[in-house]
């Protein structure tokens, strides 16, 4: 996949996981500035909804278990529905 470049609140993304091309720009109007804290913002889609979360890279001060990006695969695998389409986008610095 090619990865995409968009902007968000003013912020550059990069879109590095898009199951299915999930994520489409209407999604954009559902980022509010609450997520401009974090370094990946996480979408995951089950019954035709989509759900955000936002995660740090380990090696920021915020960072804590449950939003640290190294642990995406737990956050997917419990929290997430079976087989639901994930997107990721990672704030360009």
């Amino acid at each position: 996949m090619k990865k995409k470049k968009i902007c968000v609140n003013g912020i550059d993304y990069e879109i590095i996981r898009n199951d299915l091309e999930c994520f489409y720009d209407d999604i954009i109007e559902k980022i509010t500035d609450y997520f401009i804290p974090y370094d990946y913002i996480v979408g995951d889609f089950s019954y035709d909804m989509v759900r955000l979360k936002g995660f740090y890279d380990d090696t920021s001060n915020k960072v804590k278990h449950i939003n640290n990006y190294k642990y995406l695969d737990s956050y997917i695998n419990n929290y997430c529905s079976f087989g639901a389409n994930i997107f990721v986008l990672k704030k360009l610095k």
